[in-house]
């Protein structure tokens, strides 16, 4: 599915964007479902009261179709490696923007985290991240409405999953909180910046070290975007006998060879 240079960018900048992953029909039927699921009305914006109304995991038929999409499940293996992520049947939370001049309170730079250590396992503010990915293969987002770059789209800071692969790894094992790593995001003024626009349909496979941010929607049409995780069945190996690495953990292995991130 992926070509060699789309698997290379992966490794260099963080990031590979599907064009077209899954039908626009079904993106159309998904957002039917989140209509109605927010109480909004499509067609009358004075209902749309609020900057984000965040709607939880959905498995209806058009959301379990557009994750097990079989580009993806190809570009999966392709990613990860073969075996060693968790098949999705469901996409996650759903943080849907509405045009507002409210700010939505979500805006800060940040890394997923990955996986609750000693904290309760609904207690997402204080899980972690580790240098293994321990628990997330990919970051995922899944375009359900058409993104410009009026409508809020995701920003990205290029080559930035390098970077945190070495501040990790003097916290080993068991990883830091996503707070932690408050200076680590202000140090990453220097790298690109992209914007994860698109058309309904696309998928955006990102490193699960990328760093990223949601921005508010002032002006722009509702935007309709997934962020499931796809997760991975045991951490990242960085010392395979066989030298058989996945490109996830090529571009981990290079952050700590620190090479250039851009």
């Amino acid at each position: 599915m992926l070509t060699d240079d789309q698997v290379a960018a992966f490794i260099s900048e963080g990031f590979v964007r599907l064009e077209g992953a899954f039908p626009r029909d079904v993106a159309a039927a998904g957002r039917e479902i989140l209509w109605r699921a927010t109480g909004c009305d499509p067609a009358d914006p004075a209902t749309w009261t609020r900057p984000v109304i965040r709607l939880w995991d959905r498995a209806e038929e058009p959301f379990a179709r557009a994750v097990t999409a079989p580009v993806l499940l190809e570009a999966f293996d392709q990613l990860v490696g073969a075996g060693r992520w968790f098949p999705r049947k469901s996409l996650g939370s759903w943080p849907i923007r509405f045009p507002s001049p409210e700010p939505p309170g979500d805006t800060g730079w940040h890394v997923d985290v990955s996986f609750p250590g000693d904290a309760a396992p609904d207690d997402y503010l204080s899980w972690r991240v580790n240098v293994f990915s321990k628990g997330r293969a990919l970051l995922m987002l899944f375009l359900f409405s058409d993104v410009d770059t009026d409508d809020a789209p995701t920003r990205i800071r290029v080559g930035s999953h390098r970077r945190l692969a070495a501040a990790l790894q003097p916290f080993g094992a068991e990883g830091t909180t996503m707070f932690d790593l408050h200076d680590f995001y202000t140090s990453l003024d220097d790298l690109p910046e992209a914007l994860a626009t698109g058309k309904a349909g696309d998928v955006y496979l990102c490193h699960p070290f990328l760093i990223h941010s949601a921005q508010p929607n002032r002006i722009g049409r509702p935007k309709f975007m997934a962020q499931p995780p796809l997760l991975l069945r045991e951490p990242c190996v960085l010392d395979r006998p066989d030298g058989g690495y996945s490109p996830v953990e090529q571009a981990i292995r290079r952050g700590l060879e620190n090479e250039e991130a851009v």
